[in-house]
């Protein structure tokens, strides 16, 4: 476990002056409270007490023992505080900032990760929502008195919970926050993926930071691990110069295929280490800090729970086959269990490390699922789900994890999804649950490439045929999750820059300028004005070229053709 840092909250901006007694006998104390805030009183002529302020506990005052005086059964000590001082009541002040938070025990009010080493973000437990909490201790209060992460024992779980998951009276933390739970009540499990309605739906802070500020809109070339893409980065910032496009989303882990050796990959996945390129480090730092020397957002892409060579290391950690035992083959790739908070920590880990060394802006997390197409298996494996969770709370769950690692070093947090996920009548068999996932993430990017939907979806006949019909209508489904999501994510959409699949259809129309264009026109005529991203696995330069003229739309602008944007 880490030591314990205490800092007490100094408001430079707050006065602190003499307020009586003799020389050398004021001393330093802390306002202290069960709550963030703190009140000081003045004394009127008749000796009444009357609030003046509410300060922030962990302020740190002046106060003269001499001027102790007893009102309404309390004492009452005068701080220096104004021009007038002021009285706290004795109770209200500590002798170090250690003793400014005085609560005992807590509620869990929202259901989170207890974190017990919070330099590697090692999860030691779940703390579920109504829960109590002995509080140990915390780690700094903010400039309101808010404690920022408290020490806690919740069960045999001990470790750090963010304060605003708390709440101090089980009433209070047993509330909730159901605002729009007569929509996910209609939510059918019909795949189980578990009930909409096991999520939760307090409003999550996103990620504001003034010195990072995503793009709005976020138009993203998507560039694959390979250093052959690499080396080529000048060419790529050539065209997107010559262009709307304002991002780059990189691979730093893909399935069987890691990016760099790093410390991540060392500690907790050897056999993703071993097949890493020695040099690719160098290589992403000379990338990324051309991208930021020309002004574009750089995201680093992770894959999570798809994983061949974390789920050969560490095949307890991942899904396997319930009669041998074995990590369960599925679509030729072994899948770590989303459940396992190894994997949580693993990607993670390596998330913070490649902030961290290459100052990315922000983390695209893909494969945030479980496997697709196991309804038939579901019965047959093991997910190792130690908590007990359905596959929505875990993917939920996740998140919020990521999120609360990732958001203090001040890099953006996006989640990649199926388009699926959009469909308001059930929650997906993979756990993905678009109202859950868009109240936490800062972005969604949803995948609704045009070749991946059935013929006659939204009553469009070869809708890959037909992109700007397709996405439109799949964006008015967007909207309305999104209108029951407390806090929702910026949507930022994967848009289908590869040519349509061979066995879709033989005779689909070609990967061109126009085919960019109306996939994200049909989006921004449906109100999704967040961006795209382009996915094309290969990141062919040449084929990006060729479909140029459609980059270089401004789409918040209307207009009614490609010809017309071209005009």
């Amino acid at each position: 476990m880490k030591a314990l840092h205490i800092s007490a909250v100094v408001l430079a901006a707050l006065v602190l002056c003499s307020c009586g007694g003799r020389k050398g006998e004021s001393r330093e104390v802390w306002l202290a409270s069960e709550g963030a805030g703190v009140l000081v009183f003045s004394i009127d002529r008749k000796g009444g007490l009357t609030p003046l302020d509410t300060l922030p506990r962990g302020m740190r005052l002046e106060v003269s023992p001499e001027g102790r005086t007893k009102l309404e059964g309390r004492a009452y000590l005068p701080v220096k505080y104004g021009k007038k001082g002021a009285y706290v009541a004795e109770g209200s002040l500590a002798e170090d900032p250690a003793g400014a938070v005085q609560e005992k025990t807590l509620y869990v009010r929202t259901t989170a990760s207890i974190i017990d080493d919070t330099l590697a973000s090692h999860v030691g437990g779940l703390a579920r929502k109504g829960s109590e909490l002995a509080v140990l201790g915390f780690d700094r209060l903010l400039p309101d008195g808010t404690v920022n992460r408290y020490h806690v024992q919740c069960g045999r779980a001990k470790g750090w919970l963010y304060g605003r998951y708390t709440a101090p009276t089980k009433e209070e933390a047993s509330r909730r926050y159901d605002r729009f739970d007569e929509a996910h009540a209609k939510v059918k499990n019909s795949f189980r993926g578990g009930e909409a309605l096991g999520c939760e739906f307090e409003p999550y802070p996103k990620l504001t930071d003034p010195a990072r500020k995503m793009p709005d809109p976020c138009y993203a070339f998507y560039l694959p691990i390979s250093p052959g893409n690499l080396r080529r980065i000048d060419d790529y910032i050539a065209l997107a110069d010559s262009t709307r496009v304002n991002a780059f989303i990189i691979d730093i882990k893909d399935n069987e295929c890691p990016g760099y050796k790093a410390d991540a990959m060392a500690k907790h996945s050897p056999t993703n280490y071993a097949r890493a390129n020695a040099r690719q480090d160098k290589l992403y730092e000379e990338v990324v800090r051309k991208l930021h020397e020309r002004g574009y957002w750089v995201a680093g892409r992770i894959t999570c729970f798809k994983d061949t060579y974390f789920a050969k290391d560490h095949p307890g950690a991942s899904i396997s086959d319930k009669a041998t035992g074995e990590p369960f083959l599925h679509n030729k790739s072994f899948w770590p269990s989303a459940y396992s908070r190894d994997v949580w920590q693993f990607n993670v880990e390596l998330a913070k490390e490649s902030v961290r060394k290459f100052g990315l802006d922000e983390i695209n997390f893909d494969y945030v699922r479980f496997p697709d197409k196991m309804i038939s298996i579901d019965t047959l494996v093991n997910y190792h789900n130690a908590y007990g969770e359905s596959k929505v709370q875990a993917i939920q769950n996740f998140v919020r994890y990521a999120c609360d690692e990732l958001h203090p070093l001040g890099v953006y947090v996006s989640i990649d999804v199926f388009g699926e996920s959009a469909n308001p009548g059930y929650t997906t068999a993979y756990g993905q649950y678009w109202p859950a996932i868009s109240n936490i993430a800062d972005a969604i990017c949803a995948m609704p490439y045009p070749d991946h939907f059935a013929d006659h979806y939204y009553g469009i006949s070869k809708p890959w045929n037909h992109p700007y019909d397709i996405l439109k209508a799949w964006g008015a489904r967007v909207q309305g999750r999104q209108a029951v999501t407390p806090s929702p994510a910026i949507v930022r959409t994967w848009i289908q820059a590869y040519h349509i699949m061979k066995h879709v259809d033989r005779n689909g129309i070609d990967n061109d300028a126009s085919f960019i264009w109306k996939q994200v026109r049909g989006l921004f005529d449906a109100g999704l004005t967040g961006g795209y991203s382009t996915w094309l696995s290969s990141g062919n330069i040449s084929v990006y070229r060729s479909q140029k003229e459609a980059y270089a739309v401004d789409f918040t602008q209307p207009s009614d053709s490609l010809k017309t944007a071209r005009e």
